[in-house]
C-alpha cells in the first residue's frame, strides 16, 4: 500500500502465473497505481477446479482502470518468456518490473512424491524464476527504477522445514537463493531484487485444494495483503531496496498500516509455511 497515489504510473510490469490468486492481486493493485501489466500464464481456457483465465485476469485489471495484455505461455519455455518480454516492449515500450509469481506445489513426503511432480516444481519455481528474470534484465537495466520481486520465503534451516517436504522446500528456497544472488549480481546496475512471502496462509486455489482446505481458508488472509505489500516495495527507490526477504505484514506495518484485520483470516490466522 504505497502512500503515493499512482506511484507506479506508466511503469510496465511482467508477471508470471497471474491468472488468479496472489499474482492477479499484485497485477490489479499495480494497475490501480498506474502500472501497465503483461501477464504470462498457461490458463487460456477455464479449468474445472480453478477460477479464472489469463483473459479474465486482463478484464479484471482493465475494470480496475489499468492496461494489460495477456500472453498465453509457459514460464518454463524460453520462447514463451521471450514473447512475454517482447510483448511488453511492443505494447508499452519498456519493462520496469519483473514479478516471479508462478509456482508449483506438492507437499507429499519423499517416498510418495512422483518424480514428475518433483521435476515440475524445480522447473516452474527455479527455472521459471531464472528465465523470466534473465529475459527481462536487458530492459530492466534501462529503467529509472527497476525492480524484480519473487514470491518466495526466507531461507529457514530449521530441520522441520527441511524435512517436512524436502522437494518443495528445495524449489522455494531455490527461488529465494536465485533472487538474493541476482541482488548481488545486479547491484552495480541498480536493479533491485527482493523476495516477498506471506506471514499467514493466503486464500488461494492452492490452499483450497489442500487436504484441510476449507478450514485453512477460514484462517487465511486475502491475496490483497500480498498485493499491497508488493506495491509498497515496488514503489521504493531500487538502489535503496534490494537483497531482502520481506514478510507482507511487516512491510505494511512499517508503512503505517495498523489494522491487518481488513485482510481477513480471523483473530488467529494460520502462520504460513517456512515461518516459525
Amino acid at each position: 500500500m504505497s502512500s503515493q497515489q499512482n506511484a507506479l504510473s506508466d511503469r510496465t510490469m511482467v508477471v508470471s502465473g497471474a491468472s488468479r490468486g496472489i499474482g492477479l492481486a499484485i497485477a490489479v493493485a499495480a494497475a490501480r497505481q498506474g502500472a501497465n501489466v503483461v501477464l504470462l500464464a498457461k490458463t487460456a481456457e477455464p479449468h474445472p477446479r480453478l477460477r479464472g483465465t489469463v483473459h479474465t485476469a486482463v478484464a479484471e485489471i482493465e475494470a480496475a482502470g489499468g492496461k494489460a495484455v495477456a500472453v498465453v505461455g509457459d514460464v518454463r519455455r524460453e520462447e514463451d518468456v521471450q514473447r512475454a518480454a517482447d510483448t511488453a516492449v511492443e505494447h508499452f515500450g519498456r519493462i520496469d518490473i519483473c514479478v516471479n509469481n508462478a509456482s508449483a506445489i506438492a507437499l507429499e513426503p519423499t517416498e510418495n512424491l512422483p518424480v514428475k511432480k518433483y521435476d515440475l516444481m524445480q522447473e516452474i519455481n527455479c527455472r521459471g524464476t531464472f528465465l523470466l528474470t534473465k529475459t527481462c534484465l536487458p530492459h530492466l537495466r534501462e529503467s529509472p527504477n527497476p525492480h524484480v520481486l519473487t514470491v518466495s520465503p526466507p531461507v529457514n534451516l530449521n530441520p522441520h522445514w527441511l524435512g517436512v517436504h524436502p522437494a518443495y522446500t528445495l524449489s522455494k528456497y531455490g527461488m529465494t537463493l536465485l533472487s538474493l544472488g541476482f541482488a548481488a549480481e545486479f547491484a552495480e546496475a541498480g536493479v533491485a531484487v527482493n523476495c516477498l512471502w506471506p506471514q499467514t496462509y493466503i486464500a488461494t486455489s492452492a490452499v483450497a485444494n489442500m487436504q484441510d482446505g476449507e478450514r485453512l481458508l477460514s484462517s487465511s488472509r486475502s491475496p490483497e495483503i500480498m498485493a499491497d505489500a508488493a506495491v509498497e516495495i515496488l514503489s521504493r527507490p531500487a538502489k535503496q531496496t534490494s537483497g531482502n526477504c520481506y514478510i507482507d505484514a511487516d512491510v505494511l506495518t512499517e508503512a503505517g498500516v495498523t489494522d491487518l484485520g481488513r485482510y481477513g483470516g480471523g483473530s488467529n490466522p494460520t502462520l504460513d509455511l517456512f515461518l516459525d
